[in-house]
């Protein structure tokens, strides 16, 4: 299957992957589930494969391509993600990352949402650990580690908690986000991880606080003009 015109070359470990009906490469932790060409024959976008979940924190396996990481962990995460530094998904090669936020629809494009997921379970596909935000935040950070922990999200799930950021980039629509777009999502979404923290008291709303404030200092900086309009 030919790649779709407008997607960027693939980068040299992207190349091995399959490619959809529509002319998108399928990511190596995607779930195939059962298709009208028979048995595990359609990509399910929406949902990861546990078992690639298992091997690539075993193994240290790129999220994206499947191959051996090196020393750079790359973790493309919604605002809120980098609040909480609490995500779903293993990590990837920069590259591999790079080249996801640019070229994914709901990644790149923010008008693009999610198709209702009521018909994952069904489809024999396990959709993300934890109690993830349904929405398009509009913006990507792209969060380069060295580490990262996974742990039990207390129903059965894995979350990770991503180390501390050796670099951090901030992307929309395949270039580099502003702080007001940065800001915008953080507004929008932030009220959901507040309601979260309600439910668990003043010390979790305190902490959250704190969190946000952390995260205020990785956005990017207030341009000439903003300050100029000010």
């Amino acid at each position: 299957m030919d790649l779709r015109p407008e997607l960027e070359l693939l980068p040299l470990r992207l190349r091995k992957l399959r490619v959809d009906a529509r002319g998108y490469p399928v990511p190596w932790f995607v779930a195939w589930v059962d298709g009208p060409d028979g048995p595990e024959t359609l990509p399910e976008f929406r949902a990861m494969d546990a078992r690639k979940f298992r091997d690539a924190v075993k193994q240290r396996l790129c999220w994206v391509c499947g191959e051996p990481l090196g020393r750079w962990l790359a973790f493309p995460i919604g605002p809120m993600c980098a609040i909480t530094r609490t995500i779903s998904e293993p990590p990837s090669h920069t590259e591999c990352a790079e080249w996801s936020i640019r070229n994914c629809p709901f990644l790149s494009q923010p008008s693009m949402v999610r198709r209702d997921s009521a018909d994952l379970f069904a489809a024999g596909a396990q959709e993300a650990a934890g109690c993830p935000i349904h929405r398009n935040p509009g913006v990507t950070c792209l969060w380069v580690t060295r580490s990262y922990e996974v742990f039990d999200d207390g129903k059965g799930g894995k979350l990770i908690t991503i180390g501390t950021n050796e670099r951090v980039s901030w992307w929309r629509e395949g270039r580099a986000a502003t702080r007001a777009e940065v800001e915008e999502s953080v507004s929008s979404g932030f009220p959901n991880l507040l309601i979260a923290a309600k439910r668990d008291g003043p010390f979790a709303v305190e902490q959250l606080g704190k969190y946000y404030d952390r995260a205020r200092l990785l956005f990017p900086p207030v341009t000439e003009e903003r300050r100029v309009s000010i």
